[in-house]
């Protein structure tokens, strides 16, 4: 397993994360007084100095996205120029520094790579504006010389997901290829980052995603260690954007809805018919082997404490994350119950906190990462074969296994204490989590809101 397939991922937003102004006016005005860098311009050094890469390393996540740091219009996917760091963050320095500590303590790091469109603001798309069709730019975009838009440029565009202020880019142009593919080259040269989150993967054309990868395996050559390609997808056959050819590991939004739509209609049946279809050797058998990322939210999806309709769930709900195949995902703040449903803007989603949070929650979750990453265990979570052991509505019963290891993940989402009737295929094991000898005996008795790692004779 090389860095990624083994791990586990923490995101962060850092425009959110660090209280930094809405619209990038290359100023600092309009801070808001959140961590220790809000009022100097440094607010990208917050998430070394007040606490988060200690509370990383306390959960035990081996790898960081940081999406996005880019100079951009306003939220960070309105791109103006892929080589600066956004002013409202810091500098190149700044953002040096900060992946220079997460790799003193062995963390991995990601940034953002949003290839498939840029902002109005972007410097190639502004020299168009300014010559129009003279501009040595213009074959960068899908233009339009005979048409015009709302802000009257006296030509149309195209663009991602008919948001006018996104001006999707032509992969067609082979100049623009070799451009994106250098501005990959540079961040790995000049921040030695350890891979690439491909924002929207699943609108880049596949001949440009097979560019990416052989940059990525000429960057991987050269580091002598994996440099990652994650693709971002939605629904569709995964295996269409993962593979040799395109990105190493995708979204797993397939799983991401069955995981908190099993909880909440309580039809466990859900997520188990998912697991299977994706991971079970009968009938279907889509993505064994390979690392799909799987996540209970993100930037973009209403925060997990609010999409649950009983909070309670979170604990079982992560015990199932972290023991079904794939690498599982934290998104900032929601390892301590942050809520925030997603509106206009998206502001609830990526707000900003002085410092992180130490609670139950993040407690447990530490402790399923632990038990994941465990030498006696971590080669049965991170590349076992997927075997459903029972169903019910509110208990899911699954076992992992690889290379002489073999886990019973046991996942109990009711409120009450109930007794698991199923072939464990031995009469005792070691529960990860306590320490303790359990015995299958006559039922496997669970507490309520619960998830058990059981260790079992292969």
């Amino acid at each position: 397993m090389n860095w990624y397939e083994g791990g586990i991922m923490y995101q962060i937003y850092p425009l959110g994360l660090t209280g930094a102004p809405w619209r990038n006016d290359g100023s600092n005005e309009g801070a808001r007084k959140v961590g220790s860098h809000a009022e100097d311009g440094h607010r990208l050094l917050n998430i070394v100095d007040d606490g988060w890469i200690e509370h990383i390393q306390h959960l035990g996540a081996t790898s960081v996205m940081l999406n996005p740091v880019c100079a951009s219009d306003t939220h960070g996917y309105d791109t103006r120029d892929y080589t600066q760091v956004d002013a409202r963050l810091g500098c190149s320095s700044d953002l040096r520094a900060v992946v220079d500590a997460f790799h003193e303590v062995k963390i991995a790091v990601l940034f953002d790579g949003v290839f498939n469109h840029v902002g109005r603001g972007f410097w190639a798309f502004q020299d168009v504006l300014a010559n129009k069709g003279k501009s040595s730019y213009a074959g960068w975009f899908n233009i339009n010389w005979s048409g015009n838009n709302e802000y009257g440029d006296g030509f149309s565009y195209e663009t991602w997901n008919e948001v006018p202020y996104l001006v999707k880019l032509n992969h067609a142009n082979l100049d623009l290829n070799a451009y994106l593919a250098d501005v990959m080259r540079g961040w790995e040269a000049d921040f030695d980052i350890d891979g690439v989150r491909l924002d929207v993967a699943y609108c880049l054309d596949l001949g440009f995603l097979n560019y990416l990868r052989q940059v990525a395996d000429e960057l991987t050559a050269k580091r002598a260690k994996k440099f990652l390609l994650l693709g971002e997808t939605m629904s569709g056959d995964y295996n269409c954007w993962m593979n040799d050819h395109a990105c190493d590991s995708v979204y797993n939004y397939e799983a991401y809805k069955g995981l908190w739509s099993s909880m909440n209609s309580a039809n466990m049946y859900e997520i188990a018919y998912t697991l299977k279809r994706q991971f079970g050797s009968d009938p279907w058998d889509l993505y064994t082997g390979k690392q799909l990322l799987s996540f209970l939210d993100n930037h973009d999806v209403p925060r997990i404490a609010t999409r649950l309709r009983d909070a309670r769930q979170l604990v079982s709900l992560y015990g199932l994350l972290f023991g079904m195949p794939g690498v599982p995902c934290l998104y900032y703040g929601s390892e301590w119950g942050a809520v925030g449903e997603k509106k206009f803007g998206d502001h609830e989603l990526r707000p900003a906190f002085d410092a992180p949070r130490r609670t139950e929650l993040t407690d447990q979750i530490a402790s399923y990462i632990k038990a994941r990453q465990s030498p006696e265990a971590k080669l049965a979570f991170c590349a076992g074969s997927y075997r459903e052991l029972l169903c019910q509505p509110l208990q899911l019963v699954f076992q992992r296994q690889a290379q002489g290891q073999r886990v019973i993940v046991a996942v109990n989402a009711a409120n009450e204490q109930t007794v698991l009737h199923f072939d464990a295929g031995c009469g005792r094991a070691l529960d990860l989590l306590s320490g303790k000898e359990h015995d299958f005996g006559a039922g496997s008795q669970v507490g309520p809101f619960s998830c058990h790692y059981w260790l079992c004779e292969s």
